[in-house]
Formats: C-alpha cells, structure tokens, sequence
C-alpha cells in the first residue's frame, strides 16, 4: 500500500489512492515508488496554488520586506572588508603614528552592525505580519470551508481531522512563517552576495569554495525528497493523535461507564509511538543532513586556510585578504544552515498545505446552484420525491432507496415508521438536502431542491433533531437561531407556543440563562423543547422531526404534544419517531421497509387493518398497560 495519503486522509485510518489514480489501485510492489512520484507532485502542485493564493494579497509588503533584507545583506557585507581593510591599513598606519585611519574602520564596523540590526528589527516585524495575516486568512477559509461542506463529508471526515488541520497543521505553517521566511530570504541572499564578493576578493580561493558547494547541491536534493516523505508522516500521525483524543473527549460518559480508559490507553499508546517514531525519523534525517553540511563547510574553511596561507607565503595575498575571505566563507555557511533549517521547516509546512489544501478543495457534494431557483415566500411546502435513488457514498453498492416516489400535498403531515434502517432518516435527509439523490429529483413546490439557494431552503425547511444540539450561550440566542431577526417579544411567544416558557422562566436567569456546552445545563426534555421553540420561530413551509420526542420521558411528551400539534398546523411535516402517541397526530402514515413503502394510509385506517402499522400499535398499546 502506498505510503501517499489521499486527499481525506485515508477516511479509514489507512493510508489509500487518491481518486484520481484509480487505475492504480492494487499495482505491483515495484509500481508504487511511480505511484508515490505521480501522486506527490500533484499534492504539491495543490500546495503551491494555496500559498500563492495566501501570499497574493501580500505582495507589496513582501516587496518590502525584500528590500530592506538585500539592504541588511549589502551593510552586513561591509563587516569583514572594514576588519580587512584595519588590519591592513589601519594597524600599519597606527605603527607610523597615524590613529586616524585605525578609527574610521573601528567607527565603521561599529556603524554597520548598529543599522544591521536596526533593518533586522524592521525586517521582522514587516514579515511577521505578513506571516499573521496569511495565518488568519487560512484558519478563516478552512472554518468557513468546512461549514459549507455537507453533512456526508463530515460524517467520514471526523471532527477530530478537522481540528487538526485548524491546529496542528496550521501550527507547522506558523513556523514556517515566522522563522522559515526570514531564513530563506537572509540565506539566498547572503549565498549569491557573498559568492560574489569572494571571487572579486580571491578568484583561486573563491573556486575552491564553489568546489565544496557542488556535494551540498546533491545532499540538498536528496534532502529534499526524503523529507517529502518523512513529513506527510508525522503529520498523518499526529493526526491520529487528534482524533483519538478528540473521540475519547466527546465520549467520556461511555468511556467512565464502561471502563474503556485502559483500551483508549492502549489506542493512544500506539498513536503516540507512531508519532515519536516518525519525529524521530524527521529529527536523523535532520541531523544527517546538518551534519554533512557542518563537515563540508569546515573541510572548505581547512583547505581555503591552507591554500592561502601558501599563497600569502608567496607574497600572491595580503593577510586582511585572507582575514576578510574567511570570515565571508564563515558568513557563507552560516546562513547554509539557516537554510538547511528552512527546508526542514518548509517540508513539514508542505506536509500540512496538502491537507489543508485537501480541504480547502474538496468538492462540494451538496453545490450551491450556479442559478438558483426563488421558491414562494411563503410556500405552501408540497414534496414530491421522484424516483429517487440514493446510496450513501460510503457504501455505494447499498441502495438505501430504490427507485422511490412519493407525493406528500401541502399543509399535510406524514409519519415516517418502520425498523432501524429502513431508511426513514434518508428521506428525511433528502428532504433538508443533507445530501442530494443519486438519481431522480426531490422537488419543493415543483422546484428541484438541487435548484434552490442554501439561504432559501434553510428558510423553507426547518429539522428538529433527536440530538438537539444547543450552542454555548443563553437560552435566547438558541432559540433566536430560527429566525435571527425575531424580537425578544416572538422569542418567549414561541417559547409559550411549545410549553417551554415555564420551565425557561424558572432557571436563575430566565431567557439569558447560559446553557453552556452543548446546552448541558438542561435536560434532554428541556434541550428537546428548546429545539422546538427554534423550530416554531422559524416558521418555514417543511417540518421534518426526527425522533424529536425521543428524549422526553412520559410527563414531558404529554405536556408538549399539544404544543407539538401546534407547530406542525399550517404547514407540511415528516415525522419519524418509534413512539406511536407522536405518529397518531398525523394526517398520513407510511410504513417503508428496505426503502419502499409497504403501508400507505391514515393512522386509523391502518391500525384497523392486519399490518405492519397495527401490529406496531398493539405493541405500543401492551406497553402503557
């Protein structure tokens, strides 16, 4: 199996070829180092689009910050030749008598190194804003990419991937910004300049350090390739890490009630040798590398000592020549490992840019319509699914509907019943456009959904969900979610409208109680009976509730069934509960098995019959008693 990570990284925690290289799946052992190739520079390719597309807007800035490094590279350059020129004028001319000199080339080095620093000082703080702004730029296109992304795609891409790629990813790319840059553009400058002064210096000498620099290009490209590698690793790792940790968090309730510490323990184990393992992979490969370069630079520095100590014994070099050329060489390998630590911190950025690109370009399985359709505002919310196909793309040999067709006239509500699995939730999924057919249509007053604008849909078609999920903040805020422009006044009147107001009225601060993290103040009644609120400010032409009394205990169901018939007056409804007292207040019920409809009729013309609906009643009727 290749080593390369496709662009949602693997899904199921395996590493697999990307869609696009189809044709490779299951090639020969030999084959994949090809497949690695092909697929690596398209990830690369995507890498270097989103940080040209990050760097753009930045150009003049960036410009600017060129300048002023080439100006700090010119005067820093000055150093050595003003000790060249003290050692071999200055201190003569302060042998004759003569101090003056002595003490330009003093006062001028002195001067240098004060403006040096002064450009480095402004040179930081010009590309660390830069580095910032790029940062904020990403971390707000990825949290606003992944909010437009579907419900599928975050059903396979755990929440866990996502943080790392908000966290971790985003961290190397910090790094990068911050300490890589000014490497780069100190040690390319300082290498060019540098080789130049030296051969106008000493061309002899200056061939034998161009000498030395040939085996570097070589290590360097094979730097390079290796870290490619090494770092889509540790970056895969430390994703596992995430999600691990992400997972347990989110579960620690299951995790405490049934003693899974140890297992999570030993899961973790493993992520974390994973991840060590591929740092310390990265950190020889480092090390090799450095080391090399550190061994070259000081065989060159030997050989330019000796080479010209003979040339000075020949009387071919002046002694502050060989000072000053010295001093370059040291200027020049000093920077080298400025940029030895760049490339190091540049393929590890690299790394995260694939998956964050990945991301950023993941196609929209759910694509707001080029032209959008208005539907009538307000609409009388007809539905119709024709022929409709869907399998999820996780399993896409399993139909989950074949071939459905249903009409559901405006104003009515539907009760959606039948075994786990049978695919109720699926069209009700379908019908919010959670995901789209695989093939037919699913049409809101004759307009295809896949034809309606993300913000006029929303509008129409309101879900209240068994989970109930409340955001941090008041009780308010969560209900004003409906319809943001509501008054406090339509607020507490649906609040009143679904039985909520009592119970909201009793916490310490009313309306602006804080809920806290997912609403875990209240209780599932009341979380469920917020939802209802929300729903019921919202207004829109579709209901669809999704078991969203199954968190309500018996008073609690009771007290807001009325409330619940109230909200679904008026407009078309799909409720889909195993609870039968909810299913009876509908208008119609339909009985779907394996994705087909089996039973299709009112509550009480089914219940009179020998079915599958009668039987679920008797049941239920057993069990009040």
């Amino acid at each position: 199996m290749t080593t390369v990570i496709d662009d949602r990284e693997g899904r199921e925690e395996k590493l697999d070829v990307p869609a696009e290289h189809e044709m490779w799946r299951g090639v020969a052992a030999e084959d994949v180092e090809e497949l690695d190739e092909i697929t690596g520079i398209k990830l690369a390719e995507r890498s270097r689009r989103l940080l040209g597309s990050l760097l753009r807007p930045h150009l003049r800035p960036a410009s600017l910050a060129l300048v002023i490094v080439l100006v700090e590279n010119l005067i820093s350059l000055s150093g050595p030749l003003l000790i060249a020129g003290a050692i071999d004028i200055g201190v003569p001319a302060a042998i004759d008598g003569r101090s003056t000199p002595l003490s330009l080339f003093v006062i001028g080095y002195a001067l240098s190194g004060l403006l040096t620093a002064v450009l480095r000082a402004a040179f930081l703080r010009v590309s660390g804003r830069i580095g910032q702004d790029v940062l904020l730029d990403l971390r707000e296109r990825v949290f606003a990419k992944s909010q437009r992304l579907s419900v599928g795609f975050h059903e396979s891409y755990t929440s866990g991937r996502m943080i790392s790629r908000l966290t971790s990813d985003l961290d190397s790319l910090n790094d990068l910004l911050n300490m890589g840059l000014d490497g780069l553009f100190v040690s390319l400058l300082s290498a060019v300049t540098i080789i130049g002064v030296l051969l106008w210096l000493d061309i002899p000498l200056a061939l034998v350090v161009l000498a030395g620099f040939l085996p570097l290009l070589v290590l360097t490209n094979w730097f390079r390739h290796r870290s490619q590698t090494t770092y889509r690793t540790t970056r895969s790792t430390v994703t596992k890490v995430i999600v691990q940790f992400v997972e347990t968090m989110n579960g620690m309730r299951a995790v405490q009630a049934f003693r899974r510490e140890s297992r999570n323990d030993a899961i973790m184990d493993g992520f974390n040798a994973e991840y060590a393992a591929a740092n310390r992979t990265a950190l020889h490969l480092v090390a090799k590398y450095m080391g090399v370069l550190r061994l070259v630079g000081n065989l060159t520095l030997a050989v330019v000592l000796a080479y010209g100590a003979v040339r000075i014994a020949n009387g071919e070099m002046e002694l502050g020549v060989l000072a000053a050329f010295t001093l370059y060489l040291r200027q020049f390998y000093d920077p080298l490992d400025d940029l030895a630590m760049f490339f190091n911190s540049y393929q590890s950025a690299a790394a995260a840019l694939e998956k964050i690109s990945g991301v950023l370009e993941e196609p929209a399985s759910v694509p707001e319509p080029v032209a959008p359709v208005a539907l009538p505002n307000p609409g009388p919310g007809a539905v119709r699914f024709d022929g409709v196909t869907f399998a999820y793309e996780s399993a896409p040999d399993r139909v989950v509907l074949p071939q459905f067709s249903l009409d559901v006239p405006a104003g009515q509500t539907v009760a959606l019943v039948g075994a786990t699995g049978a695919g109720k939730s699926t069209l009700a999924k379908l019908v919010a456009r959670f995901y789209d057919p695989s093939e037919g249509s699913v049409t809101l007053d004759g307009v295809d959904l896949r034809d309606v604008a993300d913000d006029d849909l929303r509008r129409a078609v309101a879900m209240v969900t068994q989970e109930s999920f409340l955001f941090s903040g008041s009780v308010a805020d969560n209900i004003v979610l409906g319809r943001p422009t509501a008054t406090r006044a339509e607020i507490e009147e649906a609040a009143v409208a679904v039985g909520a107001d009592t119970f909201i009225r009793a916490l310490p601060d009313g309306y602006d109680t804080d809920v806290r993290k997912r609403g875990g103040r209240l209780s599932a009644g009341q979380r469920q009976l917020v939802a209802f609120a929300r729903a019921f400010l919202a207004n829109p032409s579709v209901l669809v509730l999704d078991e969203a009394t199954s968190s309500m205990d018996i008073p609690s169901e009771r007290a807001v069934q009325a409330a619940v018939e109230k909200v679904l007056a008026d407009r078309t409804a799909f409720i889909i509960a195993h609870r039968l007292s909810t299913v009876l207040v509908a208008d119609r019920v339909l009985v779907v098995d394996d994705g087909r409809i089996v039973e299709d009729g009112s509550p009480a013309d089914l219940v009179g019959d020998d079915g599958a609906f009668a039987d679920l009643h008797r049941a239920w009727r057993d069990s009040l008693v």
